[in-house]
Parts: C-alpha cells; structure tokens; sequence
C-alpha cells in the first residue's frame, strides 16, 4: 500500500460519516500488520477501528470469537493452517444472522488457487496488498455492508471458476501441501533461487530448504526439476 494512499483517506472517512467498521487484522507479518495499522487505523479519520491482530490461525480464531469485528483483513497464508483454515473454523460466526463476522482476504498471492480456496471458504472479497489505503478503506466498508470486492484483475477469473461447468477436480496431491509450501513451489517452479525466495517470503534460507524437502517428500519427486515440471503441467506458474 502506498503512502499518496494513506494521504487520501480522509475522503473514505468523510464518506462513512459517523459510522465505524471494527476490524481485525490476520497477518504472520508484525510490520505488515503495523503498516495496515498506520493507514487504515486512525478511526476518526477511517472510520475504521482495529480492534485486534493476529499472526497465526489459533490467536485468529481466539481474537475473532473475542472481539466479533465486523470485517477481519485476513491473510491467505499464516502458521497453523492457513486462512482457510481461520474461515472454516469460523464458519459459525460467518453465518451469523444478527452480528456475522466477514472476511476480506489481504495477500501478497494472487494465485487463483489462493483466490478460489479463500473465496469457496466463505471470504467475501480478495484484494492484494498492492491496494491503496483509500480503496482498503472502501473496500471494508463494501464488505461489511455484504458485498463482495476484488481487486480488478482478479475478478474475471473468480467469476470464471464459480462460473464454469468444467471447473478443474480437486488435486489430491497439491491438497497434501500446506499454503507456505504451495507458495515456495510457486517460486521454486518460477526459477528463484533460497536466498531469493527466502526474502520475498520474509522466512530463512533454512527454512525455505524444509519446505521444499516437504514438498519433494509429499508429491514424492526426486529434485526441483522434476518439481518444475510437476507444477507446469498443473499451470501453477
């Protein structure tokens, strides 16, 4: 998000009037979370009030049940499971009558897989983290008034999935990889190298070595050639 959109948001604010969204935000990123904090946060201004934060699935779902925000800006890939882990477990909330609970996924992916798998879980928009604290703003606001937001050029392919009659079985073997390792393979399958993978992911260099050993062990692939291979003739780069 930029700093000019930081600077624009008094108009999101003055367009909500009195009213204010509460908010959580689901993200394993401190300064990330800060960031968003900064922008979006000063409710007078906003209209927007953060009332908790979380960084992985289980301290989501304590501070969710806890707060009942009405918007949680959530993360698609987070310890413990990942978002849709966060939107399953609750579900009960979602569906809520008098006070649901409604999630806007806020990721740096924007992979379809990512996309479909939050959105089928119950999320009511998807935007990247390239958005503009304004269109954040407004964004929330739309979500929690029912709507459903995407950032542009992720739209027309969510439409295409929900609407097609021949949308792609379940693969069994990507299921077996969690969202961080599907993520590395991403990268791995694009031609980064650890180190680079390991900053764009904000993790270690060891660490990207233990993914890519778990994603080799579980699709049962021998080097990241075969990797490479493995993740084109599914069009996962």
């Amino acid at each position: 998000m930029t700093s000019e959109g930081a600077q624009q948001d008094g108009a999101a604010g003055g367009a909500a009037g009195d009213r204010t969204v509460r908010v959580v935000l689901v993200d394993d990123h401190r300064m990330f979370r800060t960031g968003v904090q900064a922008e979006i946060g000063e409710t007078g201004r906003t209209g927007v009030e953060v009332v908790g934060e979380a960084a992985d699935v289980d301290q989501a779902v304590t501070v969710i049940t806890t707060t009942r925000p009405e918007v949680v800006l959530l993360d698609v890939h987070l310890p413990g499971g990942g978002g849709v882990e966060v939107l399953r477990r609750s579900a009960a909330m979602m569906a809520d009558a008098e006070r649901p609970v409604r999630f806007l996924a806020l990721s740096v992916s924007d992979a379809a897989e990512d996309v479909i798998g939050v959105i089928r879980g119950g999320a009511r928009g998807y935007v990247t983290k390239t958005i503009t604290g304004t269109d954040l703003v407004d964004a929330i606001f739309r979500v929690a008034d029912g709507d459903a937001v995407f950032s542009p050029r992720l739209a027309g392919f969510v439409l295409d999935a929900f609407a097609s009659t021949d949308a792609p079985p379940i693969d069994e073997d990507l299921d077996r990889l969690t969202q961080r390792e599907r993520e590395v393979l991403r990268l791995i399958a694009r031609g980064y190298a650890y180190k680079e993978i390991a900053k764009q992911l904000f993790i270690s260099v060891k660490t990207v070595e233990s993914h890519v050993s778990a994603v080799l062990r579980k699709l049962q692939l021998s080097n990241r050639h075969e990797l490479t291979r493995w993740a084109a003739a599914r069009r996962l780069v």
